[in-house]
């Protein structure tokens, strides 16, 4: 990871999240807009808002939370440029301590059915494939929707 480091999200950090998060989820529904949602995670369990930094610029983000039963793993973005530097690898590692901090005892995330390269990395971190179905449903106040 070099001399990047892992912190807690900060109100100021909004602009260049949004920036990542536009490069890396290209085309996310409008119900997933970006500044709302890093403005709600400020806003629910903040303290599983986590940006990683390097020279003062967000290279990447890792979102969590717990709802009692299960912890689930949102918008972990790594700019393209600094892939492969370990640093998903250390924003997961501290999302997983902090959560297991928090009592969570386990973590379920989603990925899209056809990204094997992002398939292999959570299971290069001990993560499994489990025959599981994934139902959703845009409710009916969502933005853009």
């Amino acid at each position: 990871m070099g001399d990047a480091r892992v912190r807690p999200y900060r109100d100021d950090d909004e602009d260049a999240v949004v920036l990542l998060w536009e490069e890396v989820f290209p085309g996310y529904p409008p119900r997933n807009d970006p500044r709302l949602d890093a403005r709600r995670k400020r806003e629910s369990q903040p303290d599983f808002f986590l940006v990683a930094e390097r020279d003062g610029r967000v290279v990447g983000t890792a979102m969590g939370g717990y709802d009692g039963h299960r912890g689930w793993v949102h918008r972990l973005a790594v700019a393209p440029a600094e892939r492969r530097s370990g640093i998903g690898a250390a924003l997961m590692q501290r999302l997983e301590r902090d959560l297991d901090a928090a009592g969570c005892p386990k973590l379920n995330l989603q990925v899209v059915g056809d990204n094997a390269e992002v398939v292999a990395f959570y299971r290069a971190l001990g993560y499994a494939v489990e025959d599981r179905v994934s139902l959703g449903k845009t409710l009916p106040n969502a933005p853009g929707e």
